[in-house]
């Protein structure tokens, strides 16, 4: 058959349109790819604590990889607190974040909270930053029971006593006449009492109007990094105790839904940056530790450390009294393997 050229060339836009709809059609049809992943990744540490700093390296290199994810930080809180962000990467609302690992979903995290676990940065590195110690593996393993994948664990130094006001026998086991805030966690709570404190339960988030309106004398909270961040700078507290009964473990995990859907290459790419960020932000805790109880006393703390003799006494007292009745919490196994890697 003849056609005219006008005819042929509205038969080619005819086939064209067909072209070009079947093709949109297999586009929308088709499953969305890893590589067009926008990922979100939250925390609850100040904008400029060196943690919140880490989290952009981590998005920088995720990115800079080149393998389709793209990720947006949100620090400060700003998706919620520490038990929220938990709640939230569960359920796949959050991809990745960097917290602590409180112990509502499951008693086995109160290892989080284990008193006198380590007592210099060397044993921060073989307990909690080596990723075969007993403790990650254990980590590992109920976080996935929660629907999280652990990435990495961060000490970032010890947690350690602000207050307002000086302690009756601060450097003793007898009553401080202080009250003081703890998380919500019955072995942090117990050790308070065991060292001679009073104890409230207040979330990380109200700390700052609770020792601002008085509600508390003092908080089990933080390192020497978050307390001139936080509070020195803003002219709260008067005094920093170094009992050094606490780490404060910040934990980068993700959505274990976030982390199927991501290919194999993703998934290294991810797991490589989280790695580079923990190992360089535990090099510079260990680094400015002391650098930032120079900046407490700078801005009018006075930074006190019991004797070793004093400090022993504390820590001996606590492991007596508190590590049998963990065994209650996480179970004899679980305390076993921790105690074993310590030996």
């Amino acid at each position: 058959m003849n056609l005219s050229g006008t005819t042929c060339r509205a038969a080619l836009r005819a086939l064209g349109g067909v072209s070009l709809a079947l093709a949109a059609a297999a586009v929308l049809a088709a499953p969305a790819s890893a590589a067009d992943l926008r990922l979100k990744f939250a925390g609850t540490l100040p904008v400029e604590h060196q943690g919140s700093k880490m989290m952009e390296q981590i998005a920088a290199e995720i990115e800079a990889s080149d393998v389709g994810l793209k990720v947006t930080v949100f620090p400060a809180n700003q998706l919620g607190s520490g038990e929220e962000l938990f709640e939230d990467t569960i359920r796949g609302n959050i991809d990745f974040s960097m917290g602590f690992i409180y112990a509502h979903k499951d008693p086995v995290f109160e290892i989080n909270s284990m008193p006198y676990l380590a007592g210099d940065w060397d044993e921060m590195q073989s307990v909690v930053r080596n990723p075969d110690s007993a403790f990650n593996q254990i980590m590992s393993e109920h976080l996935e029971g929660v629907g999280l994948h652990l990435l990495a664990n961060n000490p970032e130094g010890f947690a350690n006593v602000l207050s307002t006001k000086m302690p009756t026998d601060w450097d003793g086991l007898g009553p401080k006449e202080m009250n003081i805030r703890v998380w919500s966690s019955n072995v942090v709570n117990d050790t308070m009492k065991a060292l001679g404190f009073n104890t409230t339960t207040i979330a990380w988030a109200d700390i700052f109007p609770a020792l601002q309106s008085g509600i508390v004398d003092g908080a089990e909270c933080c390192t020497k990094q978050a307390t001139y961040t936080i509070f020195a700078k803003s002219g709260v507290g008067k005094y920093y105790f170094n009992y050094n009964a606490f780490m404060e473990i910040s934990t980068f995990y993700a959505s274990s839904k976030t982390w199927e859907k991501m290919n194999d290459e993703q998934r290294a790419v991810v797991s490589a940056a989280f790695s580079h960020a923990a190992d360089d932000f535990f090099e510079w805790n260990k680094t400015n530790d002391a650098a930032f109880g120079d900046e407490l006393t700078g801005a009018g703390y006075e930074v006190l450390t019991p004797d070793p003799e004093k400090a022993a006494a504390m820590r001996d007292h606590v492991r007596a009294t508190i590590w049998p009745e963990m065994a209650e919490v996480v179970g004899q196994d679980v305390l076993d393997r921790i105690q074993a890697d310590l030996k």
